[in-house]
Parts: C-alpha cells; sequence; structure tokens
C-alpha cells in the first residue's frame, strides 16, 4: 500500500509539516507493507486555480505545473490530509489545491482528515474539508479523523513529552490502521468498474 500525506500549510517550519512527517514514519510500523510521501504546500508552490485554465483540460498553461503533483497522488492508494485551523478555516493554499484535483488523482480512495491547532481549536479543517473537497474529487473520506490541539507541545522527539502527547500518538494510530483497513478495503471499489461514468462526472 503507499499512502500519500498531503501537508495543507504554507507556512516554513509548520507544525502541520511536522505531523505529517510523524505520521509517514509510523504508517511502516503500523504495516511493513506500507509506503508513503509527503505533499508539503510550504510556499503555495500552486498558482490559484482559474476555470479559464483549467489543470484537467488537455491543453493549458498550468497542466505541466500540476502532472507532477497528480501522478503522485494517482500512486496513491489512501491519503493523509493535515491542516492548519487559520483564523478558524482551511489554508486557501490547501483549498486551492483541492481545486486541481480531479477524481482520476484521488477518487474513491479513502482519506483520514488531520486538523492541527497550536492552540485548542483544529476542528473546523476536519468540518470544512468534509463539507467541500470531495464533491467533485471523489475522495472517500473515513469516519475517523484527527485533531492535534497545543501541536508545538505534540510529536516532538520519539518519547511522549506527557499524558496529552501520549494520548494522541495512540489515537494517531488508531486512526491510522483504520485508514489502512479502508484502504485494502476501497480497492475492490475501484475495480469494479461501476464507478467513473463520463455522464456523471461531477458529484450532486
Amino acid at each position: 500500500m503507499h499512502i500519500v500525506l498531503i501537508d495543507g500549510s504554507h507556512r516554513q517550519g509548520s507544525q502541520s509539516l511536522k505531523i505529517a512527517k510523524y505520521l509517514s514514519a509510523q504508517l511502516p510500523k503500523l504495516d511493513a507493507s506500507v509506503t508513503t510521501d509527503i505533499i508539503d504546500l510550504t510556499g503555495n508552490p500552486l498558482p490559484l486555480w482559474d476555470d479559464e485554465n483549467n489543470s484537467r483540460s488537455t491543453s493549458n498553461a498550468l497542466k505541466p505545473l500540476w502532472e507532477p503533483y497528480a501522478k503522485r497522488l494517482q500512486a496513491a492508494d489512501g491519503f493523509v490530509v493535515v491542516s492548519p485551523e487559520w483564523n478558524g478555516m482551511v489554508p486557501a493554499g490547501l483549498k486551492n489545491f483541492f481545486l486541481y484535483v480531479s477524481p482520476k488523482d484521488v477518487g474513491h480512495k479513502p482519506g483520514l482528515i488531520v486538523g492541527v491547532s497550536a492552540g485548542r481549536g483544529g476542528a473546523y479543517p476536519v468540518h470544512e474539508l468534509r463539507t467541500s473537497s470531495y464533491k467533485n474529487s471523489m475522495l472517500c473520506y473515513i469516519p475517523e479523523h484527527l485533531i492535534v490541539r497545543d501541536a508545538t507541545k505534540m510529536f516532538n522527539g520519539d518519547v511522549p513529552a506527557d499524558k496529552d502527547d501520549e494520548y494522541i500518538r495512540g489515537r494517531a494510530d488508531f486512526a491510522l490502521r483504520i485508514l489502512l483497513e479502508y484502504t485494502k478495503a476501497l480497492g475492490a471499489v475501484r475495480v469494479s468498474g461501476v464507478i467513473f461514468d463520463k455522464k456523471y462526472a461531477s458529484g450532486m
């Protein structure tokens, strides 16, 4: 199995990237067959998506820029989407990233949402991603998600700093195990031959 983790923060040295790296390293420990890749949106590498310059069309200026990302997504069997909560929202760069994404890239593959907050927040990215990033991409978010609060204090080093850190590490393992089981199960859905129909290319 190949899991792609998406670090949704634009910020240099972000807590989201730290957490994505931790989860990436943890996955092969839970299942030795798992390989991982991290798509890092630090520095906001993609220009604003525009329907007039649609990355899905066969001829446009954005296609060469998007293609390397698309290939990495297409190689994945499942995803972890790590999003900080900025001013109660998902970062603009992550929302922009999902405007590029097509069902060919992520359709009918499972995704685990990880909300991140330096304080006591982190829930709003979970709600926002479940509401607005799956419809036309056909990404299947699993029921389990993870919220990492007080993120600067979590996942630092090999040994948990306190009981809160110990708890969130255990909860992360639990969520990742569920993701891996969904990854196995949804493989059968994708090979069924019923999921991609040009007449119904967009979600309702």
